[in-house]
């Protein structure tokens, strides 16, 4: 593998000073919240930094040059300009799967380069493709927009909602995704703060107000406000999980892992019932080896009381 690229490892005056995008969907939305009002297609466009990793996420009505450019804009107007726009060239899209075809053929097509690029040039902004076929150039964006959509499409399943609806969900889940945490903010054994990518949008950590479960409510007792709702606590339980599960990756416990935790080590806590948004930490405060001499129970330290969790529930978070 080489090395990162410039853009990805050199420090910006700001968040979203150089970003990334691309394209999920399609997905039907309906035009009015009657239960046979038609439906049509809308994508969902990605922007996220690519120094801090923070995502921005804004619901595209259909596959024009203009409704691209007033994403471009939404997003510029709230985030700030960018000098810099990465993305996959689009033969990356070729020949993969039939629903992908229309965003081929308009990343393609010559007129929509020459808008896009005459409106980039305006503002400065400069274009970056990466090779065709090469969308491992890309991977953190393409990373990005799958956090998004692989459980967005489980959990939505037949159900169409709006396009005020699906804005509103996707601002959620961008919420969701800011929150997740990236690392220590120090080494002080007495906190428990970690850096997230909220913290280069807003200066702090992402909250959400209490609201109630909905999420094993059957959809057809439901409001559409509280749909939503249920929606977006159904795709934090998967994602979180998931994005667990990716800071512990390991094969079958045949053999000690090389490295395991240490006292003072800051540590995320597996909840299956945490609500959104509510990441809970920890600072190991003491380890249990078993008969064995093989650690696989640890103490935890949080702000309200000391906990004692098998080392499986422990998750550290990387110091660099």
């Amino acid at each position: 593998m080489g090395q990162l690229p410039e853009s990805r490892v050199v420090p910006a005056a700001r968040c979203f000073l150089k970003v990334g995008t691309d394209f999920g969907g399609p997905y039907l939305i309906k035009d009015s919240k009657r239960r046979n009002a038609p439906s049509h297609k809308a994508y969902i466009c990605l922007f996220i930094c690519l120094a801090t990793k923070a995502i921005h996420l804004e619901l595209v009505s259909d596959l024009t040059t203009e409704a691209f450019i007033a994403a471009l804009e939404r997003f510029t107007s709230r985030r700030g300009m960018c000098t810099d726009i990465f993305s996959d060239n689009g033969s990356n899209f070729k020949g993969t799967n039939n629903y992908l075809d229309e965003l081929y053929e308009f990343l393609r097509e010559d007129k929509s380069n020459e808008m896009v690029t005459k409106h980039l040039t305006l503002k400065n902004i400069k274009w970056h493709f990466s090779p065709p076929t090469g969308s491992h150039f890309g991977g953190i964006w393409e990373a990005g927009i799958k956090s998004v959509k692989f459980h967005l499409k489980r959990i939505l399943g037949d159900q169409k909602l709006t396009f005020e609806e699906f804005t509103t969900l996707l601002t959620r889940i961008e919420a969701i995704l800011n929150s997740r945490p990236l690392c220590p903010i120090s080494s002080d054994v007495e906190d428990l703060n970690v850096l997230t990518p909220a913290h280069f949008l807003i200066g702090g950590p992402l909250l959400s107000l209490p609201e109630y479960d909905w999420s094993s409510t059957p959809s057809n007792r439901l409001s559409r406000w509280q749909l939503l709702q249920q929606i977006s606590q159904q795709y934090w339980k998967q994602w979180s999980l998931e994005y667990l599960n990716t800071l512990q990756q390991r094969a079958k416990w045949r053999t000690q892992a090389a490295e395991t935790l240490a006292v003072g080590d800051l540590v995320l806590i597996k909840d299956e019932n945490a609500p959104s948004l509510q990441w809970q930490m920890g600072r190991v405060i003491e380890l249990h080896p078993g008969k064995d001499g093989i650690v696989r129970v640890a103490s935890v330290k949080t702000t309200a009381n000391t906990l004692r969790r098998p080392l499986v529930k422990l998750f550290r978070l990387p110091v660099d």
